[in-house]
């Protein structure tokens, strides 16, 4: 099993995308991970905030065609850490050969998006930053890891 993680745009905050390539060096160690980027497509000036997010939307979702997809929206299903454990592993018995994980930009991910996805997943009732969100998907994912390598991290 391989996670694709697929965030819109570069992470601008420099402590973010330093925490962010440390948990993907961590997270190498289980499984290959591979974070893409795809680039922010710029809306003229008055078009509707929906279109937008409906363009970044399909820009994420046609990278992570034929792939399992994961959407990380405020309102889909939470977890704890031990449940997200499970899930990986049900991914791997399922033999899921390659799990998206799309984090949508500042507006996030449409409503049609979130209907396409396989499972959309919430880390928080909170509304996070989208780049925070990224730091955050990849410690649980290291987190669900070593729970399943029965490593003491998760304690």
């Amino acid at each position: 099993m391989r996670f694709e993680l697929l965030f819109l745009g570069k992470t601008k905050e420099t402590y973010l995308a330093a925490g962010i390539k440390d948990y993907a060096r961590r997270l190498a160690h289980y499984v290959q991970t591979d974070i893409i980027t795809v680039k922010e497509k710029k809306c003229k000036k008055g078009v509707p905030e929906n279109f937008q997010i409906e363009t970044e939307s399909q820009s994420l979702l046609q990278s992570a065609q034929g792939t399992y997809v994961v959407c990380l929206d405020r309102t889909g299903i939470q977890m704890d850490s031990l449940e997200f454990a499970a899930r990986l592993q049900e991914w791997e018995m399922q033999a899921q050969k390659k799990i998206s994980f799309i984090i949508g930009g500042p507006l996030g991910l449409s409503p049609d998006s979130l209907k396409k996805a396989d499972l959309v997943l919430s880390l928080s009732p909170m509304t996070l930053t989208h780049e925070m969100t990224r730091l955050l998907l990849l410690e649980q994912l290291y987190r669900a890891c070593s729970i399943k390598a029965g490593e003491k991290y998760h304690k």
